[in-house]
């Protein structure tokens, strides 16, 4: 395992906390007017998902986790486990919706994902900024309707529901940021 320091600290970055893997989720360098620079940091507890704010002092190492990034496809939801299957050695993950947080809510079978390992557990996956999703289920729009910025409910193809523009229609594909759940655009079906 390799030492960095408090200047190294990235947003999805795994490190050694009290001997339990975390990933820092946010991290704020502040430099006060009276006495040394510090780093505020939100850690995520991969074990356990409870997030703890830890300040460190400017400079100060860590130990970072060797963590191993494999392309998995995502194959079924079980329970409340998400099943992934490495692409190159076919053995198969379980990741829990702590892990995946709001993104379970736009996973479709059979896409490719990174999915981040450390000892062979699952740790997390490396989400997309944007995830295409065909509408299944969407209300015509109502003549007269037109008022600037109106919204309607639509159905997408993983059984999640988001507010769209009211010109968005069954069959249509959408970009969805996953990490927020708002609409994005309407795409082009390819």
């Amino acid at each position: 395992m390799s030492t960095i320091n408090t200047a190294d600290f990235q947003k999805g970055m795994f490190i050694n906390f009290r001997n339990e893997p975390n990933q820092i989720t946010e991290f704020q360098f502040v430099n006060p007017g009276k006495g040394s620079a510090f780093v505020r940091t939100k850690l995520k507890n991969v074990k356990t998902g409870k997030v703890l704010e830890f300040t460190y002092k400017s400079g100060e190492t860590v130990e970072q986790l060797p963590v191993e990034v494999h392309e998995m496809t995502f194959l079924y939801k079980a329970d409340e486990n998400f099943v992934f299957m490495d692409k190159r050695s076919f053995e198969q993950y379980n990741l829990t919706k702590d892990i995946l947080g709001n993104f379970a809510n736009f996973l479709k079978e059979g896409e490719l994902h990174q999915i981040m390992l450390y000892n062979n557990d699952p740790l997390g996956m490396r989400f997309p900024k944007k995830v295409r999703l065909k509408v299944t289920d969407a209300d015509d729009a109502v003549k007269g309707n037109t008022v600037s910025g109106a919204k309607k409910m639509v159905t997408l193809e993983t059984g999640t529901q988001i507010s769209t523009p009211l010109f968005i229609k069954t069959g249509d594909v959408v970009a969805v940021d996953p990490e927020t759940g708002e609409y994005l655009s309407r795409e082009s079906q390819q």
